[in-house]
């Protein structure tokens, strides 16, 4: 009987044993390739996309102004005083005359258009960590007249329907454009532009914190104002 030490001599032949690959590996293989690569996609998606946008305070303010397209920064209730007199004649000759005065409630929104601004309404100065924003002049709706909240006060020996319907017509039209008026004045407006650059300075706080500036200021000035000094 040959030992061992003999068959090994003799040259029969030898199969070694084949490592065995794990199932578990050879399952997980395609898997960690897929986590690889969305990993690759969403990285490359975010420098694409959002690294930029945060990394650039003008266009994170940009951002901001897109997702508005229009800002009301002030709505304004107040009282206007309209008068009217009507005189019915008989053959050209005054035969009842009446007068009537209306204290009416009036409001008035004040808006920013921010749908037409672009890149060139924003300047951002690294150096002082200031961003400058010019923004367009301020839009005034109609008057809202709330005739239903109305203090009439009629003044006449008799009042005929005609008459009362051509004063009320003629006070309502005096209303609204002394509300229009009062909308446009100089102390109104003043408030509103106010009002406006504070709402700017605020939506853009977030934006700007988020881009990387927490210690950025925010200017605002409005088309046609001169350059600051």
């Amino acid at each position: 009987m040959a030992s061992p030490l003999n068959r090994a001599a003799t040259g029969a032949p030898h199969t070694a044993p084949r490592a065995e690959r794990p199932l578990a590996r050879v399952q997980a293989a395609p898997w960690l390739l897929v986590i690889v690569l969305l990993a690759a996609v969403a990285w490359l998606t975010w420098r694409a996309f959002f690294h930029q946008q945060e990394g650039d305070p003008v266009g994170s303010a940009m951002l901001a102004f897109e997702r508005q397209n229009a800002l009301t920064v002030l709505s304004s209730r107040f009282e206007v005083v309209a008068e009217s007199e009507n005189t019915q004649r008989v053959l050209g000759v005054p035969v009842l005359q009446s007068r009537q005065a209306t204290i009416v409630p009036a409001t008035v929104e004040y808006r920013l258009d921010l749908s037409g601004m672009g890149r060139d309404d924003f300047t951002w100065d690294p150096a002082a960590q200031r961003l400058t924003v010019t923004l367009p002049p301020l839009q005034t709706t109609r008057p809202n007249i709330d005739e239903s909240a109305a203090r009439v006060f009629t003044e006449g020996a008799f009042v005929t329907r005609e008459a009362a319907v051509a004063l009320a017509r003629n006070n309502s039209v005096q209303a609204e454009r002394k509300a229009s008026e009062f909308a446009r004045n100089p102390e109104v407006l003043g408030l509103a532009r106010q009002a406006a650059a504070q709402a700017v300075r605020q939506n853009l706080a977030i934006p700007l914190q988020v881009a990387g500036y927490t210690d950025a200021t925010v200017e605002v000035r409005f088309a046609g104002d001169p350059a600051p000094g």
